[in-house]
């Protein structure tokens, strides 16, 4: 088993900069050997509780969807992502970064989101290999 420099804290705080919390149901969709663990065990410490998956079959509070771009069509994953997800929820992709293999042009998150229903806000980075999204359903006005 291998540790990672300075105990593991920087992970912490990105789980952080991904508001997630104790308490929040997290469903965890397009998981593969080249995901980042350490990131999904900080995810899985910030919420205490382990990730949900696409089976879970309830409604989730927050959505880690992992895609590269061999992976299919963005809008038809992203459209799977919303399935469980709580009105108000947050998807969050994450994708490799540019220069990565698979990594997924900016343009094609830009061009899926609104064909999803869906609005892009912020983006950081997450590890040395992966960035993600924060994607969230407009606010309707009514």
């Amino acid at each position: 088993m291998s540790s990672t420099a300075g105990g593991g804290t920087a992970q912490t705080g990105i789980a952080d900069r991904l508001n997630l919390r104790t308490g929040m149901v997290v469903q965890e969709l397009g998981w593969d050997d080249d995901t980042d663990d350490d990131l999904r065990v900080a995810i899985e410490d910030a919420i205490d509780a382990d990730m949900v998956d696409g089976d879970y079959g309830n409604v989730v509070d927050a959505v880690v969807l992992w895609w590269r771009d061999e992976d299919g069509d963005l809008v038809d994953g992203l459209m799977g992502a919303l399935t469980d997800l709580v009105g108000g929820g947050v998807i969050w992709l994450l994708t490799p970064k540019i220069g990565r293999p698979n990594a997924v042009d900016a343009a094609d998150v830009s061009e899926a989101a609104p064909i999803a229903g869906l609005s892009q806000t912020t983006s950081v980075t997450v590890s040395k290999d992966w960035a993600a999204t924060r994607l969230v359903a407009p606010k309707t006005v009514g």
